[in-house]
């Protein structure tokens, strides 16, 4: 286990972050925060003095990095992450409990947006734009990020594959050109573009500027975290289908947008996760419009209603215009699949992934024919290209270990009393980083109510979800840390 590159590479993650906590220092010196001011200047103190010893005792290391190293490096850079990230919502006392500032924090560096606070508003706007910031560098990941400006390690070390493989979402991470640095700034580079063009449209329609900022953040990342405490309903319709529009964008795979670019059209138009997203996004939006025709004045305002909630579930970004929790039964199935799934493969979303449930469907399917015609060779496709038989097993123990979490965490925060459907919607909205569930921990509500251990138990399928959860599986291995 090579340690000191380790040490060296989350020396940067937290110069990086100590960094990113400026703007937020200076919202607060400008609104005159004091105890805002207070919290983001030692907290960044901190950080950088723990980035400095860091880099201090692992300057001098070997470059030898392989994907041991790169999955606990992933897991400990955001476990550490958060912690320090949680700082100035503790030390300002704007989040006086050190759990609840870890949970929330977590909550945002993970792009879940469940939250423990019942007054939004009330927050510094400091503090505010800290939490809503967590939602966009979390998004495309921070590792991500500091890939794309600086590598760290040589080409032969296999240092930038291994660590985008264990960050980035999917069953498959591959370079959209051969350096994977280059794949890392293109990326941000798309990443970026997209978060300003989203800013621009809701600027168009006349959201202030702190908000637009904030809003584009949650919607770019994801994570939902909100600036007012009905999130996106009191916003006026356009700026609810801005949303909604760019919701769907950050929910599909980034690579399809660098084939855009390289004018590959057909090559998009033939993916076949991007058609099945897209479709299950279209039936579902019909089906919950029908479904809750009744409860709404307007064809359009029943429709904007039930496209903005499938956009924001789909995408595991959690915004809401309306407290879906009062729609029929149906409707709130419909959502808690969704919930599950979760977006495309290589995108800011969450869930299971189309990508995987695709995989699964074809290998069903072949696994059929298989028992029709037991002579055949059967192959599983994706885009007309055979799929490799270790992928596909991959995917299993996926799917495999992704149900174990859920029942588990399940049965253990189940100790706080609340009902069925509060726990199994808590966890699900948790691990696949969505944000609200049902009842209890609905779109009106947050998860203030959980114990201490519970508050932890979501802790971990937050970041076990975001980080597809080997990374931190791993953590709890006693071979990873043993030397080769």
């Amino acid at each position: 286990m090579n340690y000191k590159m380790m040490g060296k590479f989350i020396s940067r993650i937290l110069l990086v972050e100590a960094v990113f906590m400026i703007p937020a220092l200076l919202i607060s010196i400008f609104n005159n925060e004091i105890k805002s001011v207070a919290g983001f200047g030692f907290s960044m103190l901190i950080t950088l003095l723990l980035a400095g010893i860091l880099m201090l005792f692992c300057n001098h290391c070997s470059k030898a990095f392989y994907a041991r190293e790169g999955l606990v490096c992933v897991g400990i850079s955001w476990i550490v992450m958060s912690l320090l990230g949680c700082l100035p919502f503790f030390i300002s006392g704007e989040i006086p409990n050190l759990m609840d500032a870890l949970f929330e924090t977590v909550s945002g560096f993970t792009t879940t947006g469940a939250t423990i606070l019942g007054e939004v508003e009330k927050m510094s706007r400091g503090c505010l734009y800290w939490r809503s910031f967590t939602h966009w560098l979390g998004g495309m990941g921070v590792l991500v990020f500091v890939l794309a400006i600086a590598s760290g390690g040589d080409s032969k070390s296999g240092f930038t594959m291994h660590l985008l493989r264990a960050e980035s979402p999917g069953p498959k991470v591959g370079k959209l050109v051969p350096k994977m640095k280059t794949t890392a700034e293109i990326l941000y580079a798309i990443y970026i573009i997209l978060t300003i063009l989203n800013i621009l449209f809701l600027l168009l329609g006349k959201m202030p500027l702190f908000d637009a900022v904030c809003t584009a953040f949650g919607t770019a990342g994801t994570g939902g975290f909100g600036v007012k405490n009905d999130s996106i309903a009191g916003y006026s319709p356009y700026l609810q289908n801005v949303c909604t529009v760019f919701m769907l964008l950050f929910g599909v795979n980034f690579s399809c947008y660098y084939m855009l670019l390289i004018r590959q059209f057909k090559s998009v138009w033939k993916d076949e996760e991007l058609r099945f997203y897209l479709g299950a996004v279209f039936v579902s939006v019909l089906m919950i419009a029908w479904n809750i025709r009744g409860l709404y004045g307007t064809i359009g305002e029943t429709l904007r209603h039930a496209a903005f909630q499938v956009a924001s579930i789909v995408t595991t970004t959690g915004f809401a215009t309306t407290d879906f929790d009062l729609w029929p039964a149906l409707s709130k199935m419909i959502l808690l699949t969704l919930m599950l799934v979760g977006a495309s493969a290589g995108s800011t979303g969450g869930g299971f992934k189309f990508a995987r449930l695709l995989l699964i469907l074809k290998s069903i399917r072949r696994n059929i024919r298989q028992v029709l015609q037991p002579q055949k060779i059967q192959v599983v496709r994706v885009n007309g290209q055979p799929v490799d038989e270790k992928i596909l097993e991959n995917t299993n123990a996926y799917l495999a270990i992704y149900v174990i979490i859920i029942v588990v965490s399940c049965i253990f925060v189940a100790i706080d009393g609340f009902s069925m459907t509060t726990n199994i919607s808590a966890v699900i909205a948790c691990f696949n980083n969505v944000g609200p569930g049902f009842e209890a921990v609905g779109a009106t509500c947050n998860f203030a109510g959980f114990g201490y251990f519970s508050k932890l138990v979501l802790i971990m399928d937050m970041l076990a979800g975001r980080l597809e959860i080997f990374p931190i599986l791993i953590l709890f291995s006693g071979a990873a840390w043993r030397h080769k």
